[in-house]
């Protein structure tokens, strides 16, 4: 199983870090990330494994989006599922 994060926002030192120190709480194993900076704006694209995380779900995205508050960003944890699904033709 894996979940796509975005983190959109105001670029600031330790973006990636942040997220991956959570990902890595709650062992979801980052598998791909690319992120840019254009101009002033950091966006993020996440693909991580959530196959052995060891707490539920809702929680690990629940911890991004408080993160994302703190640090003035929009983070979103979103299930492959759902993806899949939104963006199916």
């Amino acid at each position: 199983m894996k979940a796509v994060i975005t983190v959109i926002g105001k670029d600031n030192v330790g973006i990636l870090s942040k997220v991956s120190n959570i990902c890595a709480d709650y062992n979801a194993n980052i598998v791909d990330v690319t992120q840019s900076v254009l101009q002033e704006m950091f966006a993020m694209i996440m693909m991580v494994d959530i196959s052995n995380i060891n707490s539920d779900f809702v929680e690990l995205g629940e911890k991004l989006d408080d993160l994302g508050k703190s640090l003035g960003l929009s983070i979103h944890t979103m299930h492959q599922d759902i993806f899949n699904s939104m963006h199916r033709i």
